[in-house]
C-alpha cells in the first residue's frame, strides 16, 4: 500500500477516524492501531507480519530479561544475543546473496569452485528501519535510559505504520510517552499536518518520479546514450531525485502522524546547503545519522582516542552505514568514500595552522565544493557496478547535443536545489497563513492540489526508493 494511492487515503481515512474516537480507551486504541499497521503493512505480502510480531517478542523478552536481571555479565550476554539476532535477520533477507555471491567470486579467481546455494529470497520492505528501531530499544533498556514498556505498547511502536517502512528511525523514548498524554483533537497543527502530506506528495508525485523517467532512469541505465551535459544533469537530477524521493517520504510520514496527535523527530534539514560534508550528515536522514553516531561511532570510542582511532571509528562507521543502505559493493564503496571524506576533513581541521576566515565568498564555494563532493559519492549509489560508474564518468568528456536537457527537466533540477535556501521563516509563515484559512477554503485548497498533482505527475505510482532498504 503506497502512499500517494487511493487505497491508502481510504486506509487513513478510516485510520484517523478511529484514532480519534478510540483514543480515550487506551487499550482499545492499542489494539487496533496493532492491527491496523500490520494490516497495512501486510498489504505488501502478508507473510511478512510474522516476521515483525517475531521480531517484537524477541526484543521484548531480551529487553525484560536485562531489566529483571542484577549480574552484568547476563545482562552483557542477552543483549549480545539480542544484537545478532536482529541483525542475523537483516543478514538472512538481505545480505545472504551479497555474502554467499562474493564468496563464489572470490575463490573462482583463484580457480576453486565452492557449491554454495543461492537462494531467491524475498525482501521484506522497511526491514532495516525497523530492525534499528528494535536494536536502539533494548540497548537503551541496557544502558539504563530507558525501561521495558508493556508488550503491547512496544508492538505499537515497533509497527506504527506511518513510519514503518522508510522512516523516519523513532527511538522508544520518543514514542511510547507520546501514547499517555492528553490529545486533543482541536489542538492539532491539521494546516502543518496537511501541507506536509500535500508537500511530500508533490515531491514524490511530480519531482521524483518526473526526473526517474526523463533523465535519471535512462542515463544510469546506458550512459553510452548520452552526451556530457545530459549525464551531468542526469546526476544532478539524481541528487534531487533522492531527496525528494525520500524527504517526500518522510514528510508524509510526519505530516499523518501530526493528524493522528503525534510528534516525529525531523528526517531532513535542507541537505544540499551544508558546507561540509560533516554538516551534509547533520542534515540528510538525520535519525540514521544520529543511530549510527549513538549505537556505533560512540561505543567504537568515537573521538575520545588517537586521532588515527578517530579516523577508523568514522570509516567503520560509514563503511557499516553504507551496507546498511544495500547488498552492493558500490553501497560499501559508497560508505568509504563519505568515511574517508569526513575523515579528511577532521584531519584539515585539527591541523589547520588557524580558522579560515568566514566570508559570504567562502561559504559559496565550500557549499559548492560540498554539493559537488556528494554528487559524486550519489554515482557510486545508484550506479549497479564500478565498471558503470567508470562508464558515467568517462561520458562526461564526450560534449555534444543534450535532447534530454528539456526545459521541464532543468526547472525541477534547479527548483529542487535551490528551493532549500527559502529562508524557514517564510515556510512557517506560508503554513500560518494556511492555517488561518476557514475549513471550506482549506478543503477546497486541498482539493486543488492534489488534482494539480494528478495532472502534472507522470501515470503510475513507483515505489519511494528507500523501500529496499
Amino acid at each position: 500500500m503506497l502512499f500517494p494511492t487511493i487505497q491508502f487515503a481510504i486506509f487513513f481515512v478510516v485510520v484517523l477516524t478511529a484514532n480519534w474516537l478510540l483514543l480515550p480507551h487506551r487499550r482499545q486504541w492499542k489494539l487496533f492501531m496493532l492491527g491496523a499497521s500490520w494490516f497495512f503493512y501486510g498489504s505488501w505480502n502478508w507473510r511478512f507480519v510474522f516476521l515483525i510480531i517475531a521480531s517484537t517478542l524477541l526484543n521484548q523478552a531480551a529487553a525484560v530479561l536485562m531489566d529483571r536481571s542484577r549480574d552484568e555479565r547476563s545482562r552483557r550476554l542477552v543483549l549480545a544475543g539480542a544484537v545478532a539476532a536482529n541483525l542475523g535477520i537483516i543478514a538472512w533477507f538481505k545480505y545472504y546473496g551479497f555474502f554467499v555471491t562474493s564468496i563464489i567470486n572470490f575463490f573462482r579467481t583463484f580457480g576453486i569452485d565452492v557449491p554454495l546455494p543461492l537462494l531467491e529470497i524475498t525482501l521484506p520492505v522497511g526491514i532495516s528501519f525497523f530492525t534499528f528501531q528494535a536494536m536502539s530499544y533494548v540497548i537503551d533498556v541496557y544502558r539504563g535510559r530507558e525501561t521495558p514498556a508493556p508488550l503491547l505498547d512496544f508492538a505499537v511502536y515497533l509497527a506504527f505504520f506511518p513510519q514503518l517502512v522508510a522512516g523516519p528511525i523513532v527511538r522508544s523514548t520518543e514514542f511510547i510517552p507520546q501514547m499517555y498524554t492528553r490529545k486533543d483533537p482541536r489542538r492539532v497543527d491539521a494546516a502543518g499536518g496537511f501541507a506536509l502530506i500535500v508537500g511530500g506528495l508533490f515531491k514524490k508525485v511530480v519531482v521524483a518520479n518526473t526526473l526517474a523517467g526523463a533523465i535519471v532512469d535512462p542515463m544510469f541505465a546506458s550512459p553510452s546514450q548520452f552526451t556530457a551535459l545530459e549525464v551531468l544533469v542526469g546526476v544532478y537530477g539524481y541528487a534531487v531525485q533522492i531527496y525528494a524521493d525520500f524527504s517526500g517520504y518522510t514528510d508524509i510520514a510526519i505530516g499523518a502522524a501530526t493528524l493522528m496527535g503525534f510528534t516525529f523527530p525531523d528526517n531532513f534539514n535542507n541537505p544540499y546547503t551544508a558546507l561540509s560534508i560533516q554538516d551534509f550528515w547533520r542534515r540528510w536522514h538525520m535519525t540514521l545519522s544520529r543511530w549510527l553516531r549513538d549505537y556505533l561511532y560512540i561505543p567504537l570510542g568515537g573521538n575520545r582516542g588517537s586521532r588515527a582511532t578517530t579516523y577508523r571509528n568514522l570509516m567503520l562507521t560509514m563503511l557499516l552505514g553504507g551496507l546498511w543502505h544495500g547488498a552492493a559493493w558500490t553501497f560499501v564503496i559508497w560508505g568509504g568514500y563519505h568515511g574517508a571524506l569526513l575523515a579528511w576533513e577532521r584531519w584539515r581541521t585539527e591541523t589547520r595552522a588557524r580558522p579560515e576566515p568566514d566570508t559570504p565568498g567562502r561559504r559559496t564555494l565550500r557549499r559548492l565544493a560540498t554539493f559537488h563532493l556528494v554528487c559524486l559519492g550519489w554515482i557510486l549509489f545508484r550506479a549497479d557496478s564500478m565498471g558503470r560508474v567508470g562508464e558515467i564518468l568517462s561520458r562526461l568528456l564526450d560534449w555534444g547535443p543534450a535532447p534530454s536537457v528539456t526545459p521541464a527537466v532543468l526547472a525541477l533540477v534547479i527548483g529542487g536545489i535551490g528551493v532549500q535556501f527559502i529562508p524557514s521563516d517564510l515556510r512557517v509563515s506560508l503554513v500560518d497563513s494556511f492555517s488561518r484559512l476557514r475549513p471550506a477554503a482549506m478543503t477546497a485548497a486541498l482539493a486543488l492540489a492534489l488534482l494539480l498533482l494528478d495532472g502534472l505527475g507522470p501515470e503510475g505510482v513507483a515505489p519511494f526508493i528507500y523501500f529496499q532498504f
